[in-house]
Parts: structure tokens; sequence; C-alpha cells
């Protein structure tokens, strides 16, 4: 079985993807980061070159290519929820969980990056608390709808939703983890 983590930018899908597949001695994959890989560029210079389109075409190949195997962590882009083909291939093998977080407190985690220097893309044009309000208003009920559990992130820190994750399981670890 994978964990399928879904969920918007900055919701902490790989910090606790991360943590999870130590926890469980799953492998973990983010979708984001094999796009990349197979585009051979940044998701910001794929948009740039090719639009959303030619990155959603890219997503829905590595998202294929992921759901054939079993036993992983899987951090999906925050809009992989909205193509059907992605859903139709994700979920059947999974739990399924939605990282969520008040608007607010991911735009802070988003600045906090842009300092770092990891730049996302614009999804609408407007600024970055209306966009995250907009595309939340869209996406919110479909994360709703094919996630088996929500973990709200915003006042826990990733391994506190790591732990509430690894419970859903029923404990699910690695044996080693234990030793550690």
């Amino acid at each position: 079985m994978n964990i399928v983590l879904i969920g918007y930018r900055c919701s902490g899908k790989t910090t606790v993807g991360k943590l999870l597949s130590a926890s469980t001695g799953k492998v973990f994959l983010d979708t984001d980061a094999l796009v990349e890989e197979m585009a051979g560029s940044s998701i910001e210079d794929l948009i740039a070159t090719g639009g959303w389109e030619t990155f959603r075409r890219f997503e829905r190949q590595v998202v294929a290519i992921v759901s054939a195997r079993d036993n992983q962590v899987i951090a999906t882009g925050g809009g992989a929820v909205l193509d059907d083909g992605n859903l139709k291939n994700l979920t059947p093998n999974a739990l399924v969980v939605w990282l969520d977080g008040k608007s607010e407190v991911l735009r802070k985690r988003m600045e906090k990056e842009q300092q770092g220097g990891k730049l996302r893309p614009a999804l609408t044009g407007t600024g970055p608390l209306t966009e995250i309000r907009e595309v939340l208003k869209v996406r919110e009920p479909v994360y709703a709808q094919v996630s088996a559990l929500r973990v709200d992130t915003t006042a826990l820190f990733p391994e506190e939703v790591a732990a509430v994750i690894i419970e859903a399981l029923g404990g699910e670890r690695e044996e080693s983890a234990h030793a550690r």
C-alpha cells in the first residue's frame, strides 16, 4: 500500500513524506521533483516555456509510473488531484492523506521558501493570499472527496503530522525504526 499526500503548496507534503518514509521503510517520491527530472528543467522554466498544460502532461506521466508501484510515500503536486486520470491511478492502492492548513500560514511558509530561493509559479496572477484562497475554493472539495484522512498542519510540527498518519495506519512502522 502507498501513502499519497495531497494538499496545497507548503502544506508539508515533502517534509512529512520524508519523515513517513523514514518511519515506515516505504520509498519516498515527490512527483514535482520527478517531473523536473523527466522534463530536464525546473517547474518554473517548464511552465514559462510550455505553460501549465505542459507541466500537467509531465505530471500525468509521472503519476502513472509511480502509481504502478507499491510500498511508497508519494508527495503530489497540489493540483494533481484535479486530473481524473491521476486520481484513478493514485487512489486504488493508497491511503490518501490531505495535509491542510490555514491560508495565512501557507502564505507565510511560501514567503519563507521564497526568501530561501525557492520560487513557485503563480497560479492565478493575483496576490499570494488571494491566490491561495481562490485556488483552495476549487481544490478543497476534491481534497475532501478523495482523502481518507485530513490533517490540519497549521499548528503541528512535521513530526506530529507524521505521527498522526502512522497512527491512522495502525502504527505501521518498519521493524528497524523501532530500534532507533
